[in-house]
């Protein structure tokens, strides 16, 4: 009889009792809230049904949201990879001796609150921001222009935030090319746009892939960027989940919505897994 090794267990206890505490069981929680009632005192009524999903859908003002919470993403994914790929692709063939200090430089931000990052933004596009006063200042415009609270600024403190992921995602991926690969291609005849669009554009998607996916997910998540540069009318669906919540109290719809999230991130990332992998997802993290 083979003896049971007790040891990986062991080791593993940690981490799965911290998963199970820290995410599954607040997980577990807001789904059940998801199905209870509010009652017009403000109580939370336990009672399983699903008026709350009902109340979404019901009213478009709800789905609007969410729809455009995807576009917005969809947007932010595609100028973060036009903006990501190509310093990760200088970072790839740089030969300076200050690179490494240059890719340092990239995950500087973080080292800084990201909400004095996106507060800074209020600084510098407002009506008497640094733009508008350089703008003013040189004869281009007469007059403020309005650059804070509308869509553009949303997708301007995103970018901001979510640029460094992708970089990183492409930049491992990009350094995992055998270079032998490219050699090659050159020996063949190649030049070098030619080695690039048949080596190293086509070697490097599972890093694109994992960035994509990454900002999507944590774009749609988020909620700072909205609520400080988007002002009325350009709320996210997490602004929902937090006005809802804290703002009116009500833990079940607010519960409800964060469900409903959950289902379209997991469906994003089954497909991702479905089609990708998402071990492709670890081999991004593995140089960072």
């Amino acid at each position: 009889m083979k003896k049971f090794n007790w040891q990986p267990w062991a080791l593993l206890a940690p981490s799965v009792s911290a998963i199970f505490f820290l995410l599954v069981v607040p997980v577990l929680f807001v789904v059940v809230y998801s199905f209870w009632l509010r009652a017009p005192t403000g109580a939370v009524i336990p009672d399983f049904q699903f008026g709350n999903y009902a109340r979404f859908f019901e009213d478009f003002f709800y789905p609007s949201i969410l729809i455009r919470t995807i576009r917005v993403s969809l947007i932010c994914v595609f100028l973060c990879l036009i903006f990501g790929y190509i310093p990760a692709y200088f970072f790839h063939r740089s030969k300076s001796r200050y690179r490494q200090a240059m890719i340092l430089l990239i995950m500087l931000p973080f080292w800084i609150s990201f909400i004095i990052r996106t507060m800074s933004w209020v600084n510098i596009l407002g009506a008497n921001g640094f733009v508008n006063h350089a703008l003013m200042k040189i004869g281009l415009i007469s007059e403020p222009l309005s650059l804070l609270y509308n869509e553009g600024a949303v997708l301007m403190g995103l970018i901001q935030f979510l640029l460094p992921f992708m970089i990183l995602n492409i930049f491992v991926s990009l350094e995992g090319i055998d270079k032998n690969l490219l050699e090659a291609a050159r020996s063949m005849g190649c030049n070098e746009w030619q080695a690039f669009k048949e080596v190293t554009l086509p070697l490097s998607l599972p890093g694109v892939s994992a960035g994509c996916l990454l900002v999507f997910v944590l774009t749609a998540g988020t909620y700072l960027p909205p609520m400080i540069l988007g002002g009325a009318g350009n709320e996210m669906i997490a602004n929902l989940i937090f006005n809802r919540v804290i703002g009116t109290l009500d833990w079940p719809f607010g519960s409800a919505i964060s469900v409903i999230l959950l289902i379209l991130l997991g469906t994003i990332v089954w497909t991702y897994n479905r089609y990708l992998g998402i071990n492709q997802l670890f081999n991004a993290f593995k140089g960072t």
